[in-house]
């Protein structure tokens, strides 16, 4: 059985690893990157709930179906492959999760601003929090940094 200071210096070595990882994501992530990403952000859906107000909770509709599976990675925004089938066909997400062509937009003019800096998951997150608040709702701080996913799954969407 190891000792106890045997045992304080793998202590020390998975906090730090804790805080290293934890780090990572925050609320500035892309500040010296991409510093208009938020005013893009709420300029899109601002103008996309001045067309459709529905926009907006359909925005915040999305957002949860692709946290529900596999967590908050935009993997239902992939479309089919030949490898894989998109969460975008799945029962629940059918005729019934709208609002990809304005993470599109908002993708579309983050690209030009900022081009492959931003992550479709943190667009997404950050869509859905303006969304709620541009209907009047509350607002809240969204950490950044997700990672976008590489591949879906049908089965979990289901």
């Amino acid at each position: 059985m190891a000792s106890m200071s045997d045992r304080i210096p793998t202590f020390l070595a998975l906090c730090l690893l804790f805080c290293c990882v934890h780090g990572q994501m925050n609320q500035n992530y892309y500040q010296k990157s991409c510093p208009n990403l938020q005013t893009i952000v709420q300029s899109v859906v601002s103008q996309a709930i001045g067309t459709e107000a529905r926009m907006g909770a359909s925005l915040l509709r999305l957002f949860f179906h692709d946290c529900f599976v596999q967590g908050c990675d935009a993997s239902i925004l992939l479309d089919d492959t030949p490898t894989f089938t998109g969460e975008k066909t799945a029962f629940p997400n059918v005729n019934s999760v709208r609002g990809y062509e304005v993470i599109d937009a908002i993708k579309s003019q983050v690209e030009a601003s900022c081009p492959a800096t931003v992550s479709c998951a943190d667009i997404v997150a950050l869509a859905a929090r303006d969304s709620v608040n541009l209907l009047g709702g509350p607002t809240w701080n969204v950490v950044l940094g997700r990672k976008d996913a590489r591949t879906a799954s049908l089965s979990q969407a289901n």
